[in-house]
Order: C-alpha cells, then sequence, then structure tokens
C-alpha cells in the first residue's frame, strides 16, 4: 500500500472502520433513472467578489475537506453500534458512482451554508466547504441557490510543493475551471487516503489533511505518469459528463 510506514502512535478502531469503508472502494451502482435522485457531495467555494482567493488555495482548501468529510467519525458508527448522523448519506453515497459539484458563495450566501452539515477548510485564507452527500434534487435551500457554472479564478504561481506533504498534480492541458478542479482534487484526496494504509492515513489527518496541489510542468506531469506505474500514485479519470472528455486523467495523486 502507499505510505504504509507506522507512526509511533494510531487510530482506534472507529477510525480503522471509516478508512476501511473508504479503502474498500465504490460500489458503482447504476445511476437512478430518475436525474433528481442521483447522490452528489456539494463542495462549496468561498469566492467572494471583492477579494477572491487564489486559485490553488482554494483547490487545496477542497481536497482537504472532502477527505476530512469522509473520515470524520459522524459518518461511522460508534463503538456501541450507533450509526453517526452522517452515516446513512454518506453510506448510500459511496455504495454508488462518486460524484462531486462545486458551487460559488459570497457573502451571505458563504455565511448560510456554514448551516449545512459538513466541514469547512481553509487555507492560506482561502475556504471550502465540503458537505454531506445527497441526492442532487433535494439539496439544501442554501445550497440549491449557489452557482456552479462560470466558476473560475486566475492562474497562479504558488511556488515549489511543500515538502513532506502529499502533491495532488493537475494536469493544466484540460484547462478546468477551478469548480472542475476543485471536485477533482477532492476525487483525488479521496483516493489517495484510500491508498494509504490507516495508520499512515491518520498520520495525514492529524495534519487536517494538508496538501499541496500544484498544475503540472510537462515534466511534472511525465514523472508523476511514471510514479503511477509503479503504483506510487494515484490517479484520477474522469467520466466526462461535464468540461473534459471521458477517461480524461485530471489528476495524480503523489503522497509526500
Amino acid at each position: 500500500m502507499i505510505g504504509d510506514e507506522a507512526p509511533a502512535s494510531g487510530p482506534d478502531a472507529g477510525w480503522r472502520a471509516r478508512h476501511a469503508v473508504l479503502a474498500g472502494g465504490y460500489g458503482g451502482r447504476d445511476d437512478p433513472q430518475d436525474p433528481a435522485a442521483v447522490l452528489a457531495m456539494p463542495i462549496v467555494l468561498h469566492i467572494p467578489k471583492a477579494a477572491p482567493p487564489s486559485r490553488t488555495a482554494l483547490l487545496e482548501a477542497a481536497a482537504s475537506a472532502a477527505v476530512a468529510l469522509c473520515l470524520d467519525e459522524r459518518v461511522g458508527v460508534s463503538a456501541d453500534g450507533e450509526p453517526g448522523p452522517w452515516h446513512e448519506d454518506y453510506s448510500a453515497w459511496v455504495g454508488a458512482r462518486i460524484r462531486k459539484v462545486s458551487r460559488r458563495a459570497r457573502g451571505a450566501q458563504w455565511t448560510a451554508a456554514q448551516g449545512v452539515d459538513g466541514i469547512t477548510v481553509e487555507v492560506g485564507g482561502a475556504q471550502a466547504r465540503a458537505l454531506v452527500p445527497g441526492p442532487v434534487g433535494l439539496l439544501d435551500p442554501r445550497v440549491k441557490k449557489l452557482q456552479i457554472g462560470g466558476t473560475d479564478l486566475e492562474h497562479d504561481d504558488p511556488g515549489p510543493p511543500e515538502a513532506g506533504l502529499p502533491v495532488l498534480w493537475v494536469d493544466p492541458t484540460l484547462e478546468m475551471t477551478v469548480g472542475k478542479a476543485s471536485a477533482q482534487v477532492g476525487h483525488a484526496s479521496m483516493l489517495l487516503a484510500a491508498a494509504m494504509a490507516d495508520q499512515r492515513c491518520w498520520e495525514w489527518a492529524r495534519t487536517g489533511f494538508r496538501c499541496s496541489v500544484r498544475e503540472a510542468t510537462p515534466a511534472q506531469w511525465r514523472t508523476a505518469v511514471d510514479r503511477l506505474g509503479r503504483s506510487e500514485a494515484i490517479a484520477v479519470r474522469d467520466a466526462g459528463f461535464t468540461e473534459v472528455a471521458p477517461g480524461s486523467m485530471t489528476v495524480i495523486a503523489v503522497p509526500g
């Protein structure tokens, strides 16, 4: 497994059980006939009009928020067998085709979104909130009215990845909007956590699932692909519903 070195201390039984669910993969259940019944994890991106965050920091926040929700104790079952408040919805989602939908919020919209079940992560002043998955047709009204399309930010130059952190390499040739890219790095963080040994993943969790998101140069992408071929990395291949062609390799996640 990726990153199977053990830390000095480790996770409890509840953590191991939640990680086992993630590591077990996704059910891949066929989509329901009713499009409104399709399950998805909403990701709300805080993009104020006056002072928007940097693109890289926002993607890092989205990646960390998505995996944090998947391993939160509220998606699991307690030691006495009591399911957490998010367990049913989360379990249904991981048994289906994994989907995420990013939406933009600002001002009062962002404040209202904090009242919807989920986890907010802040990185370098950028904030993203991953919400508990559910049917797209039954979205909380505070989320349903948020804009999906047209969510983008200027590309920035954050410098080299931070040493010791997992790196999520994004293929810049696909020219994804920040909304699309946030869903893809959210997939990548989940897949990377699933591929880690549970103790190694627990250590990552202790950092708040911090990671570096970087747009790869051609040389960096080739190196990441090489590591993928040696089973030292994890790739996200998109279904192609929006923006990119089906089967596109959008992100390669490399452990720190």
